[in-house]
């Protein structure tokens, strides 16, 4: 399938973020290795606590290891995630009807999860015990892919429901001791289109000097 079929792509930077709705649907066909690569070297481009880079990434095609996994990511799924979509208010930015559509579609990838054509495991050697800043050094990787795939017409979202199943899971995907796995990105082409990103006024999350302080002329 040609990069971007049935998808805008492109390259500006500022139209890529405002766009890069969370795709949960994604179809089953193949995605080339080459543009799996320019996601991965987009991830490996972002920056890293003192360059350590100790980062890996785990691609994953093995429908046998996704689907172990899926079975997890549902289980938390059914014991926390759903019951707090059934009881929470729609977020800023949205609405009672696009809430629901979006539950919808968390609960599609929650049952098609193994059937994305690509996963990313996003992995960082972090120790036994990782402090509280041991993600500023994969989830900027983690955000660059995310862009590139938007860019290439691909579509995927950042996951980390599995983390709540973290032994069990990594233990499927083969992670090594020292490891963990902080998001996995199924990547694919997406079934809907991309478009503005639903979000509050940015004046609600922006204090200037003082907490609760509006910043001025910020909408």
């Amino acid at each position: 399938m040609p990069e971007g079929q049935g998808q805008a792509s492109g390259t500006d930077v500022f139209e890529i973020m405002h766009t890069m709705r969370a795709m949960r649907r994604l179809k089953p066909d193949p995605v080339p290795d080459e543009l799996i690569f320019k996601i991965l070297a987009a991830g490996q481009a972002a920056a890293s606590g003192g360059n350590t880079q100790r980062w890996r990434f785990l691609v994953l095609k093995d429908p046998a290891k996704k689907k172990a996994v899926q079975v997890y990511y549902k289980k938390a799924f059914d014991e926390v995630v759903g019951p707090r979509y059934a009881s929470s208010p729609p977020p800023p930015g949205s609405d009672p009807a696009r809430y629901k559509r979006q539950h919808a579609a968390v609960e599609y990838l929650t049952d098609h999860y193994h059937e994305a054509p690509v996963w990313i495991v996003a992995c960082l050697e972090d120790g036994a015990n990782p402090g509280r800043t041991a993600g500023s050094s994969i989830y900027p990787a983690v955000q660059n892919m995310l862009l590139a795939a938007r860019a290439l017409g691909l579509g995927s979202t950042l996951t980390t429901r599995h983390t709540q199943y973290e032994k069990e899971v990594d233990a499927a995907m083969g992670v090594p001791p020292g490891y963990h796995s902080y998001a996995i990105l199924p990547i694919g082409y997406p079934m809907g289109r991309f478009g503005p990103v639903g979000r509050g006024p940015l004046s609600d999350v922006v204090y200037l000097d003082d907490w609760g302080k509006p910043y001025p002329g910020l909408k």
